[in-house]
């Protein structure tokens, strides 16, 4: 019999839809992945060159739990640079990707009888995480209607004494909204008069367009920094999802706590990821320009075809590499061979058994009447990809 917290919390669905994705393709089928949360751009040379240097110069062993100081150093570095705050090396924690390190963050602040609170739509795993340390995630919908900014009325009225922090994404996965500077100040007053913890998720920053601003919440001031845990790591900018290499900035006391937790867990990251990530944030950013760029053309391009389908809408993503449009006016319809869609869900599964296009339903990010669809592929993947949705859209009836 397993423990009692395996049933408290799910599978990642984006995760179990990768896995069936593979399995079709196995099965000689012609899948255009709209669902992957990836870079279609492979790792830049310059990167690679370092991971191999790493393993010729036999730098596979063990290293520190919270990472090569060489590393700390760096990431001190940037966020010095680019988002202007200052960590010492000691509140700076190395971790086998983002996600470990926002699972470390909700682990040291919150147990049984504590809460957490979620802006949704969010990323499909802050709930199942704050449900595995054996907290309480408290649903706070942001505003739809305002390109998803963060309500913070409603985020004010979600504080209860029970409150230990909450998690935002900017950009956001899987909204594509940029937080504004002048919300995400309010929401650091709401940290520091109420006491908890904002874990910042900036693991998107360097993907943004139309002249957008990215803003790290903890560099307004000492006490917010204090408030503050500040996520981010190479996946996204870099095209290093499989490296998994991200990384955690908060006090020095905190992260003592959390080497405590990542001792007993991963030990550490990949030593030569972590040399991989040196390069990639020391080294020349020529490439990270060029996929920003190309990100662009395509998420404007998915943008006109999309709205130009009837009964779709959708808001301008600012961030990320993701297009959260609106299929309400399809739910209740029914195909021409009678299959019935009743939610997102229903339309995701039909659009890849009928269609062959894989993309996520917004239930997975506790939204409904939604899809997310990421440009994070080629051109030439994407028209088709669209092509095949416009067909599958004619193809259901109210």
């Amino acid at each position: 019999m397993l423990a009692k917290r395996m049933s408290n919390f799910s599978g990642s669905p984006t995760s179990a839809l990768i896995a069936r994705v593979a399995e079709l393709r196995a099965e000689g089928k012609n899948i255009i992945s709209l669902n992957v949360g990836e870079p279609d751009f492979g790792t830049p040379d310059y990167i690679k060159v370092a991971g191999i240097k790493a393993i010729v110069d036999n730098f596979t062993k063990y290293t520190a739990g919270t990472g090569i100081i060489d590393l700390r150093k760096a990431i001190s570095a940037k966020l010095k640079a680019d988002n202007g705050v200052e960590y010492e090396t000691n509140e700076i924690c190395v971790t086998v990707g983002a996600k470990q390190a926002i699972f470390n963050a909700v682990m040291a602040i919150a147990g049984e009888g504590d809460e957490v609170i979620l802006p949704i739509p969010c990323w499909v795993s802050y709930t199942e995480i704050i449900k595995l340390a054996g907290a309480t995630p408290v649903f706070v919908k942001v505003k739809n209607d305002e390109g998803f900014a963060l309500d913070l009325e409603a985020i004010e009225a979600a504080i209860t004494p029970k409150t230990r922090g909450i998690i935002i994404c900017t950009p956001n996965n899987p909204t594509g909204a940029v937080y504004t500077e002048e919300s995400l100040r309010k929401l650091a007053e709401l940290a520091v008069k109420h006491d908890f913890y904002v874990i910042s998720d900036e693991i998107y920053e360097k993907l943004i367009y139309d002249g957008e601003k990215h803003f790290s919440l903890a560099s307004i001031s000492q006490e917010v920094k204090e408030h503050t845990v500040t996520i981010n790591g190479c996946s996204k900018a870099y095209a290093m999802t499989g490296w998994r290499l991200g990384y955690l900035a908060a006090t020095k006391e905190f992260v003592s706590g959390i080497g405590k937790i990542q001792s007993q867990t991963t030990s550490a990251a990949s030593a030569i990821s972590q040399k991989a990530a040196v390069a990639a944030l020391t080294g020349p950013q020529h490439d990270l320009a060029v996929m920003v760029a190309e990100f662009d053309k395509r998420r404007k391009y998915v943008m006109e075809r999309l709205n130009a389908i009837k009964g779709v809408s959708c808001s301008m993503p600012k961030g990320a590499f993701y297009i959260l449009p609106d299929i309400s006016f399809y739910l209740g319809s029914t195909s021409d061979e009678g299959i019935k869609i009743n939610d997102a869900k229903d339309f995701a599964k039909f659009v890849l058994e009928k269609e062959q296009v894989a993309l996520v339903p917004g239930e997975a990010f506790n939204i409904e009447g939604r899809i997310r669809i990421s440009y994070s592929n080629s051109m030439e993947n994407l028209c088709e990809a669209i092509n095949r949705l416009e067909h599958a859209f004619s193809l259901l009836r109210a």
